[in-house]
């Protein structure tokens, strides 16, 4: 269904839609009555920065760990990846702020910021938890001892209904 082949891919009747930020636009507008991106101006430019900012600070220096430990190419790479960590955490912290003040992200519901944010910090936690990035002294792990309110708002994320449902069956 994606000419690209990859998921996520969204069919809802004969419409076919791929790519996450224009699926959650996408079931923003048809299902109107639980907004992700806001009901008032102020939450939409709010929910819309926290997307614009992890785009802009969270992408890159969580692939650049995640990416050698998940393919197993960490050799030569050691300081780079110890540099991504640093503004990792200087990301986690600055989330850890946000949700120590409120449910989610944004405010009292969950958002599309939520929604954006969250994968990337399972798949940070799994590629810390490799035993290639031992050496690396990355202090991401357990996330509970330095990110305590990251770390509620991510259990958060995990308890609502179907979530197991879009965790890859590869990581069970």
């Amino acid at each position: 269904m994606n000419p690209r082949g990859k998921v996520p891919t969204l069919k809802d009747g004969d419409f076919v839609l791929y790519e996450s930020i224009a699926i959650m636009a996408y079931l923003d507008r048809a299902y109107p009555e639980r907004p992700i991106f806001g009901s008032s101006s102020r939450e939409t430019g709010i929910i819309w920065r926290l997307v614009a900012e992890n785009i802009s600070y969270v992408c890159e220096p969580i692939q650049k760990i995640v990416a050698p430990l998940f393919t197993g190419v960490v050799s030569g790479k050691e300081a780079e990846m110890r540099a991504a960590a640093a503004a990792v955490h200087s990301e986690l912290t600055r989330l850890d702020a946000i949700v120590a003040k409120s449910p989610w992200l944004a405010g009292s519901a969950i958002s599309a910021a939520d929604i954006v944010v969250f994968p990337w910090i399972p798949s940070l936690l799994r590629a810390a938890a490799k035993e290639e990035a031992k050496s690396l002294n990355l202090e991401l792990l357990p996330l509970d001892a330095r990110y305590p309110h990251l770390a509620t708002w991510a259990k958060r994320i995990e308890t609502i209904p179907g979530y197991e449902r879009t965790y890859p069956p590869h990581w069970k």
